[in-house]
């Protein structure tokens, strides 16, 4: 009964309007009081939390994706993704997946690719007369490919919360990223031809090779990131320091497109961003230390093994209730909170954890879509300047690809698990 009024209490509080690492905080304090404990020791808690090397990934991918964003990177970007497949029909919906899929490869991050790249591919749609429910929604759905493909800010949460090696599930996410792309541009195809959606010109060969060249430097940061972890050079969190670096050198020594001010702002923006991170992993901590001491894992773990027979029916279970719990609750909420339950849980179907945490980290950026509390959706309606009840509407027939791209590394582990082995 505890434990449900403490969920009940969370739940409210974030429905009202209270940011869910502060309403995490507040029920976790209120507990304390409650049952006589004393809340001497919560801020050491909280400062447990966030005592994590690995951790330190998280502000340094948000900053070196700010600073490509800030730099114009995401221009030479969206410019050779035109040149590559603007001439299919529906040339700028491919144009737009495409482009989230390089930069996908840099920032790691829904809102960095939404907020980015989607301002400019939503005006470029516009111009060239898509509607608007068509260019947000697939901006919306290309902007989840972002933590599926390295680095990504959700898989070093996860690695650091699961004791998974963030370096596997980098690896592990660029066949579910690069599928996620493939069927969202199928997508893109088939309304295109229903619809008789425009295309763009044709590309010389050279202009091709021209706007290559110009992006090439900015293409080669995951194989930084990745070749210098599975190399032995550096860490993952070394490797988000390394992502910095090479971020402002390429802009100073090739595009030259970077001011101060630019920098401010993108220092400023990894600033708040990470503050509301580190106030939600601190919230969890709290939080987590509360959920354990009710004994929330083995009530939670004897719930699933009660009615549960097989790993197919654990892995379809829970991402059907992440899925509902994603329209409703923050991403990171959900990661930071429910699966270091459910990790355990996993093991002892005999789940392999890169497998597992690939299908988790891939359904909670599906949760990114879906309304009402889907956080591309806001980002694309603000940036985009398009009403979001249209876009919540609109946004459903695009969950569909990544659905399928869900069942299938579901029931083809191999999807998830073959690059990382075949490098290990």
């Amino acid at each position: 009964m505890t434990l449900l009024t403490i969920c009940l209490a969370w739940l409210a509080m974030v429905f009202v309007g209270v940011p869910i690492g502060i309403a995490m905080i507040f029920v976790s304090i209120g507990y304390f009081l409650y049952t006589g404990s004393g809340i001497n020791f919560a801020v050491q808690l909280m400062s447990d939390g966030l005592n994590s090397f690995p951790i330190l990934a998280v502000p340094l991918f948000l900053l070196a994706a700010a600073i490509l964003n800030s730099a114009g990177i995401t221009n030479h970007l969206f410019g050779f993704a035109r040149a590559l497949v603007g001439r299919i029909s529906g040339g700028l919906g491919h144009v737009n997946v495409l482009a989230s899929l390089f930069f996908s490869g840099m920032s790691g991050s829904v809102v960095a690719d939404a907020g980015g790249l989607g301002k400019m591919e939503i005006r470029a749609m516009r111009d060239a007369g898509y509607p608007d429910k068509f260019s947000g929604s697939v901006t919306a759905a290309s902007s989840m490919i972002g933590p599926l493909v390295p680095p990504s800010i959700t898989m070093v949460l996860y690695g650091v919360i699961s004791n998974t090696s963030i370096g596997s599930l980098f690896l592990g996410g660029v066949v579910p990223g690069f599928l996620c792309a493939a069927t969202l541009m199928i997508m893109v195809y088939v309304l295109a031809k229903k619809h008789n959606y425009p295309r763009d010109r044709a590309f010389t060969a050279g202009e091709v090779l021209d706007k290559f060249v110009r992006s090439f430097p900015a293409l080669l940061t995951p194989v930084v990131i990745v070749g210098g972890i599975f190399s032995g050079l550096f860490s993952p969190t070394e490797a988000a320091a390394v992502t910095v670096i090479y971020a402002l050198l390429i802009d100073i020594f090739i595009y030259r497109e970077m001011t101060f001010k630019k920098f401010w702002d993108a220092v400023y923006e990894t600033t708040t961003t990470s503050a509301s991170i580190a106030t939600i992993i601190a919230g969890v901590s709290l939080l987590s230390f509360v959920l354990a001491r009710e004994q929330a894992p083995q009530q939670i773990t004897a719930l699933f093994m009660g009615w549960i027979d097989s790993p197919v029916t654990f892995l379809i279970a829970v991402n059907l209730m992440i899925f509902v719990l994603g329209a409703f609750i923050d991403v990171l909420a959900i990661l930071l909170i429910i699966v270091p339950i459910l990790v355990p849980v996993s093991l002892t179907y005999g789940i392999d954890p890169l497998h597992f945490g690939i299908m988790v980290v891939l359904n909670l950026t599906i949760s990114t879509l879906t309304p009402p509390m889907g956080m591309a959706l806001f980002v694309v309606a603000k940036v985009g300047d398009i009403p979001y009840h249209h876009l919540a509407k609109a946004i459903i027939p695009w969950l569909i690809p990544p659905f399928v791209v869900l069942i299938l590394v579901g029931f083809f582990p191999v999807l998830a698990t073959g690059l990382p082995s075949l490098l290990q």
